[in-house]
């Protein structure tokens, strides 16, 4: 019998306790074709890496980060997303609306 990491003593374990992990627990990886380069199949699992932001996250996990330094990294993070979302958020300069015509 295998006790959960949430063990109480009052009831019994049940199927619950022993789900599969999350997708963010599992290891990431990619199959390497028949055929394929090796070099090819690296590059695969460095986008995947970088799209789901592993990378970033290992690198930031290297060293302490103060809370000063995380701040700051967040407010980067949150200009980049808040200038994004503006820059769609808006229609075109090229397009007049109907308003501003009359």
């Amino acid at each position: 019998m295998t006790i959960p990491l949430h063990f109480n003593s009052f009831r019994a374990p049940t199927n619950r306790d022993q789900t599969k992990p999350k997708t963010s627990d599992r290891m990431r990886g990619v199959t390497v074709k028949k055929g394929e380069p090796v070099d090819r199949a690296l590059k695969r699992l460095k986008t995947k890496l970088d799209t789901e932001g592993i990378l970033e996250e290992m690198r930031r996990r290297r060293a302490f980060e103060t809370p000063t330094e995380r701040k700051a990294r967040k407010l980067r993070s949150a200009s980049k997303r808040n200038k994004i979302r503006w820059r769609f958020s808006n229609a075109p300069a090229g397009e007049k609306s109907e308003t501003t015509e009359a």
